[in-house]
């Protein structure tokens, strides 16, 4: 493929990688999709007057080898907020990413890229084929590997908004079933692996439908974390940064224990 002027855009391989159509080595990695709602886009250290306090754990600090997709599908260092760009009518804080990154990093090739597209407030009904949310997501994914790297596993923390009525609780598991038949079969990868969180909130009424159908799914590559007990903030919705640090060691155990080798 060449440009007007007749120089050639197509990535180059290098030896420790790619080389773009800018001349810079992108280097193979290991991607994960970072997918669901607020929880997962993060909201760790947002106070109730909807600003971030910019405290960045150890666990969350940048590494060179820790790349994020940017939101105009760039790979660049990855610093927090992850999802500022994403999840970008809200106010992001401290998510799972990071640490979750640092947890697996040792044990996957030398860069993990992270493609965050998690939109708070959301319902799992918003994120089927056809519709924005499930199509961003998607496109992405798709562009996230175009220099090169492999999609790992998709990681999934939504479910809070489908605690607010009984007809989203109850399709829950249907809708989750058929977003994952359906990414696997866009991404090209019927055995990619799905790492859910199972819901730490949400409307009790309701919420133990919604956490029973992510507890007991049984599909083939989909293994379970559960949230249930980690630290909320006063608004008894969203994690605080500790928990966000701690959910991250949980995905990364998840990864490494059942898939990684």
């Amino acid at each position: 493929m060449e440009d007007s002027v007749g120089k050639s855009t197509e990535p180059e391989m290098g030896l420790s990688g790619y080389r773009d159509s800018a001349g810079e080595t992108v280097c193979d990695k290991d991607i994960f999709i970072l997918s669901g709602q607020s929880n997962m886009a993060g909201r760790g250290g947002v106070t109730h007057h909807k600003k971030w306090d910019h405290v960045v754990p150890p666990e969350c600090l940048p590494d060179p080898s820790i790349l994020r997709f940017s939101a105009k599908l760039r790979w660049e260092e990855a610093r927090e907020p992850l999802h500022a760009d994403i999840d970008s009518r809200k106010t992001c804080g401290i998510g799972p990413g990071m640490p979750f990154a640092r947890g697996v990093l040792g044990r996957c090739g030398g860069t993990v890229g992270l493609v965050p597209c998690a939109v708070g407030g959301t319902q799992i009904a918003e994120w089927e084929r056809g519709r924005h949310l499930y199509e961003e997501m998607v496109r992405r994914a798709r562009a996230s590997r175009e220099e090169g790297g492999r999609i790992r596993a998709l990681l999934w923390y939504q479910g809070e908004s489908d605690t607010l009525s009984k007809q989203a609780a109850e399709t829950y598991k249907g809708n989750m079933e058929r977003l994952i038949r359906d990414a696997r079969s866009d991404l090209g990868l019927p055995d990619l692996p799905i790492i859910q969180v199972a819901l730490a909130s949400g409307e009790e009424r309701w919420r133990e439908v919604v956490r029973e159908a992510q507890l007991k799914m049984d599909v083939h590559n989909v293994v379970c974390v559960d949230a249930m007990g980690l630290e909320l903030r006063d608004d008894h919705l969203h994690l605080t940064t500790k928990a966000q640090v701690e959910l991250g060691r949980m995905l990364a155990d998840a990864y490494l224990d059942n898939f990684a080798g």
